[in-house]
């Protein structure tokens, strides 16, 4: 097979595991920047051009699409597509995942366990707003932000109010969420290929830090995980209809609640914590699945 890996920097370590996996299976392999690429438009002809040449031929990609080029590197998928290249995760499903509020809208549709989740436009109702998500302490988090970026704790009631009314001075979009206290700074990364879970982390947060994000300073362990939050995770990832995900969750009295779904998870973290060929998992996965034209969306949506 030929496989493309959709990403800006080689060099990081889930990219490079990815290309030892495709290697080691003896398969063909090459690293695009997708910022790289530039795609043609033409009714019945669709092409995307790297770098003076014309990517033809390829099986399947590995889309690595980092928060801040989703808009274009979605584009590049969807370009993929349309010229009947298997994506393992589909344009459609990573935008999706990647809008907050919107991933948030779907999996409570479906009933899937989620902190209580507020979101406002106006300032004139903060105080009411709090009170829906069970007052403070509270989470205001910044829709745009990633890897525990734009997220605060705000403590008091006082601190919420001026944490809602600074985020919207700045005419940022931002979702005040319940905190959950009893998972300690902690959650659990399940790691979806397909329909399974196929390792499972437990991060924590260093000393004075609610914000669980190995970028952050966090340590990962493996853990074993529950019937119940298998099957949450493996259902969130199919809801956002991504065949690879990371699917974060906090554990509450009430059961396993998702915090987030990521459409480009990192493979250091859990690798390293499980000892598990994750890379390699993906890698079998698309060896199963990838055909011509298997693409579900096709570019459309």
């Amino acid at each position: 097979m030929k496989i493309g890996i959709l990403s800006r920097q080689p060099e990081l370590y889930s990219t490079r595991r990815l290309v030892e996996a495709v290697k080691a299976r003896g398969h063909e392999v090459r690293v695009i920047d997708t910022l790289r690429c530039y795609m043609v438009i033409a009714s019945g002809q669709p092409s995307i051009h790297y770098k003076g040449e014309s990517l033809e031929g390829y099986d399947a990609v590995i889309p690595r699409i980092g928060a801040s080029i989703t808009f274009y590197g979605t584009a590049v998928i969807r370009q993929f597509e349309m010229m009947g290249v298997y994506s393992v995760n589909e344009s459609v499903a990573i935008s999706r995942s990647r809008d907050k509020l919107r991933s948030l809208q779907l999996l409570a549709r479906k009933g899937v366990g989620l902190p209580t989740t507020g979101f406002a436009h106006s300032t004139l109702y903060t105080r009411d707003l709090i009170d829906q998500v069970q007052g403070a302490p509270l989470v205001v988090k910044l829709l745009q932000g990633t890897q525990g970026i734009g997220v605060v704790l705000a403590e008091t009631q006082k601190a919420a109010e001026s944490v809602i009314e600074a985020f919207r001075g700045l005419k940022a979009h931002f979702l005040v969420q319940q905190y959950i206290k009893e998972s300690g700074g902690s959650d659990i990364r399940c790691f979806v290929i397909g329909d399974k879970v196929v390792a499972a982390m437990m991060r924590q947060g260093g000393e004075g830090e609610f914000r669980s994000n190995i970028h952050r300073g966090g340590a990962a362990v493996a853990v074993k995980i529950t019937p119940e939050e298998r099957e949450t995770a493996v259902r969130s990832a199919r809801i956002m209809g991504l065949n690879v995900a990371g699917v974060d969750m906090l554990r509450s009295h009430k059961g396993p609640m998702v915090m987030e779904i990521n459409s480009s998870p990192g493979l250091g973290g859990i690798e390293q914590a499980t000892k598990k060929d994750v890379a390699g998992m993906i890698i079998e996965f698309i060896e199963k699945h990838a055909r011509p034209g298997r693409t579900r969306t096709r570019g459309e949506g």
